[in-house]
């Protein structure tokens, strides 16, 4: 596959403050590219000055092999954006909003009647068209916001969020349209605090801290990064503070926390956790449930890079 898009030696400053920092990342052509980071990191940063929509100190930016600018009208016409504030006309209906936004690049009325329908049945909204945004759910809404920036086809897509406060059937709506976008040729670059989401989604990942990448690669190499070997989770009722204290002595345990009757077990390293668990705790006589064993998530390893500390 061909680079799409190619960052090289990006830096953005405010002040005496980088929030971008010398970063350089290519994506490429028909993949999906997590864009991950705590609050504060430089995605979003990143992606304005990707998009022109931020001066940048250094570095530079080409997209479809061609330098990137605030006046570059025949790249832009080809980018599709989604932010996670939803931007749509409340005196508009759900058609006239997606016809709107559909028109600033399809000035062909036809092409432009197709495409507003195929971006109706890709988000759902078919039987929606002559609502107005203030009849619409959150997940509706959310789903209009898509369709509104991905209507006129373009090759490349950034997607900011597009799941935040949505019902699961939304969110399993939204997924399945970026898979078909994806299907159709589309090129998208996706940020999200949903792991899970990451993992079904995204063909690589970048992590951003402070500015810089941290991490980068497919989720599975991700999670290869961790130093955690295990998770164990145990449905246990009345565990004593001596037993607690016993199972924190274990070689391999690296953490143990015990919330709500559930007894979880963090392991740094080691291949039969699982089995001295178990009888540590019958020799006890410690009666449970449930108990089950999983490897490190994509979750656990973004939590090791950028630390568990509350973010602005």
């Amino acid at each position: 596959m061909k680079n799409i898009i190619e960052v090289k030696k990006l830096t953005k400053e405010y002040k005496n403050l980088k929030a971008v920092d010398d970063l350089s990342f290519d994506v490429q052509e028909g993949e999906i590219l997590g864009l991950l980071g705590p609050n504060g990191s430089g995605k979003s940063t990143t992606i304005n000055c990707i998009l022109s929509l931020l001066n940048f100190s250094k570095g530079s930016i080409k997209i479809f092999g061609k330098t990137m600018s605030p006046d570059a009208y025949e790249i832009k016409k080809d980018i599709g954006v989604v932010f996670q504030d939803v931007a749509v006309f409340n005196e508009l209906n759900v058609y006239d909003n997606i016809d709107y936004f559909c028109g600033l690049y399809i000035t062909n009325k036809k092409m432009r009647q197709e495409y507003i329908q195929d971006a109706l049945n890709l988000v759902g909204l078919e039987n929606y068209q002559k609502f107005y945004p203030k009849q619409l759910s959150g997940g509706l809404l959310r789903r209009l916001n898509i369709a509104c920036g991905i209507a006129h086809k373009p090759k490349i897509i950034f997607l900011d969020e597009p799941t935040v406060a949505v019902d699961p059937q939304s969110r399993n709506n939204i997924l399945d349209g970026i898979k078909t976008l994806r299907n159709n040729g589309a090129t998208i670059i996706y940020t999200t605090h949903y792991m899970e989401e990451v993992e079904i989604l995204c063909d690589r990942v970048i992590i951003i801290d402070k500015g810089s990448i941290i991490a980068s690669g497919t989720t599975d190499e991700l999670k290869a990064l961790a130093n955690i070997e295990e998770k164990v989770s145990v449905e246990v009722d009345n565990l004593n503070l001596k037993i607690l204290d016993e199972i924190k002595t274990f070689k391999t345990v690296d953490e143990v926390i015990y919330v709500n009757n559930i007894l979880q077990i963090t392991y740094k390293k080691g291949k039969n956790n699982l089995i001295e668990l178990i009888e540590y705790l019958k020799e006890k006589r410690v009666k449970y449930s449930k108990i089950f064993s999983e490897r490190p998530t994509l979750n656990d390893v973004f939590l090791e890079l950028t630390g568990k500390e509350l973010r602005d």
